[in-house]
């Protein structure tokens, strides 16, 4: 015998409760008695339903805690993850249904166990990448691929004594072997300020010149004097008997009192431009300034690098105020770049008050104090730009007498007294922060023609590329500008100019002639 569910119980007595109803309505019972009938049926069918609800509800309590202890941190409460609609397979067999959420199943990635170390085991070498050094990075583009194995020999070789480090060559890809002393211009000794990696220096420097730098870098002080007619110290090198000293340089009355031997001027750190100068110089072509580097000098301010100019007994001033050899003002200065002096070998007429100097002289002048700025020899009172209060023309007060320009005298114009010809750039020193809405045009009034050998390396696009390879010889002056990103913002100012001059040339019509030296 089968046992009936609640649920048919409680439909059976609704449907009699309705059809007993049904016949009472038929048999016209009183309306009093109908509405009490009717609410007693409405009444017994309430109880049987809350005593249905009151058993499912515990029931589903109940699975819900034993679903959330099988799944601990998800709220079933959540209506998201109920179905909307029942699927058949929760309907069973009996009508009934059973809510069966949705639930995601999240997998966390476990940790991940170390494994044991175990012994014996031989850990594999990591291969160190090869960084360049500072001196690598510092190299110009043809000069940073060398082998760093050399560069280490270098290093090596460089903390030896000094006698034991002469007359080394390194070169790419071949051992070091002593070089011979003829030759020792075209080898670097690596305790030198002076760096050449390859077995010759760059064309534009003579050997000569090399020799000069060396001396200049690294020999030895014998004595410190005051130099005459120039401010600043004049130190005595060692090898007074030295045979690179011209024997022209000798000459003189006053040569007894100036230097014995091979002497240099050291200047203060603030002109190291002159050191830029001499490179620059060299570069271009004109070979009128004299060899200049960089140095260190524990007696003058600290050790801070200052620059060190060759001196050259044979430059002698005749005017000690003007420091030149000639005496010009502005306007004669003007006169003579007219009258073309001394050009394709004509003598000039004596009307025409011509002196010793060239005409091509005052063209290569103009040029080179253009491009590095150099106003105290053409535009000594700086009437040609906006000075800053800083510059010699202002604290001495002569940018006040511009208004008599022609009456201002030309200083630094020095000659050689055994080359009258042509002239020698001394004190060069430039001005690399002056803008380029404040360039002092002044300097090329009256100039009608330019050398074509400057121009044309101008033009070339390889004025950087030879700047680069030529300052590099110098180690101080490289490293006291900050190396190549110092020297690199130097460039970037004279090829700016360079490009300002090329196209005054081209606006003027100033014409681009050969000027031998």
């Amino acid at each position: 015998m089968t046992v009936a569910q609640p649920g048919a119980c409680i439909n059976w007595f609704v449907f009699s409760l309705v059809a007993w109803i049904l016949r009472a309505w038929g048999r016209r019972l009183p309306k009093t008695r109908r509405n009490f009938l009717i609410g007693a049926a409405c009444v017994i069918y309430v109880f049987f339903l809350v005593s249905h609800v009151g058993r499912v509800l515990p029931e589903r309590r109940e699975s819900r805690k034993a679903a959330e202890t099988e799944l601990p941190g998800i709220s079933l409460d959540d209506p998201m993850l109920y179905d909307t609609e029942v699927p058949r397979h929760a309907l069973l067999s009996n009508g009934t249904m059973t809510l069966k959420p949705n639930v995601v199943y999240i997998t966390l990635r476990s940790k991940r166990i170390k494994p044991a170390n175990i012994r014996g085991t031989v850990k594999p070498k990591r291969r160190k990448k090869q960084v360049p050094s500072v001196q690598q990075r510092n190299l110009p583009n043809g000069l940073q691929n060398f082998d760093s194995r050399e560069t280490k020999s270098m290093a090596k070789r460089q903390q030896r004594s000094e006698g034991a480090a002469d007359s080394q060559t390194w070169k790419q890809g071949a051992k070091p072997k002593l070089a011979d002393p003829k030759d020792q211009w075209k080898s670097t000794d690596r305790g030198s300020n002076i760096r050449i990696y390859s077995e010759s220096a760059p064309p534009w420097f003579s050997k000569e010149d090399i020799e000069t730098m060396h001396l200049l870098a690294d020999g030895r002080i014998a004595r410190i004097m005051q130099a005459p007619f120039h401010h600043g110290g004049l130190i005595l090198f060692e090898s007074d008997r030295d045979p690179l000293v011209n024997s022209s340089l000798a000459q003189g009355p006053r040569r007894a009192s100036a230097c014995q031997g091979k002497c240099a001027r050291v200047k203060r750190p603030l002109d190291t431009s002159e050191v830029f100068a001499f490179h620059l110089d060299r570069i271009l072509g004109l070979n009128r300034t004299l060899p200049s580097v960089s140095r260190r000098f524990q007696f003058v301010q600290d050790g801070h690098p200052c620059p060190v100019v060759f001196w050259d007994s044979s430059l002698y001033p005749t005017d000690d105020n003007l420091q030149s050899s000639v005496r010009l003002n502005w306007g004669s200065y003007q006169h003579l770049l007219r009258q073309k002096c001394w050009q394709n070998g004509k003598v000039p007429k004596s009307e025409w008050n011509c002196t010793d100097i060239h005409h091509y002289e005052w063209s290569k002048l103009a040029l080179f104090d253009f491009l590095l700025q150099v106003y105290n020899r053409l535009d000594r009172h700086c009437c040609g730009f906006k000075p800053r209060k800083e510059d010699a023309c202002m604290q001495q007060g002569l940018k006040l007498k511009c208004d008599r320009q022609d009456q201002i005298n030309l200083t630094h114009i020095i000659q050689r007294r055994h080359n009258p010809r042509h002239l020698v750039f001394i004190d060069n020193k430039g001005f690399f922060d002056r803008s380029e809405d404040n360039l002092d045009f002044k300097l090329l009034e009256g100039i009608k023609e330019f050398p074509e050998s400057a121009i044309s390396i101008m033009k070339s696009q390889h004025l950087r590329e030879k700047l680069l390879q030529s300052l590099f010889l110098d180690r101080v002056y490289w490293d006291s500008q900050g190396g190549r990103q110092g020297i690199e913002k130097l460039i970037d100012v004279i090829e700016r100019r360079a490009k300002i001059l090329l196209t005054y040339i081209n606006a003027h019509g100033v014409k681009v002639l050969p000027m031998k030296n």
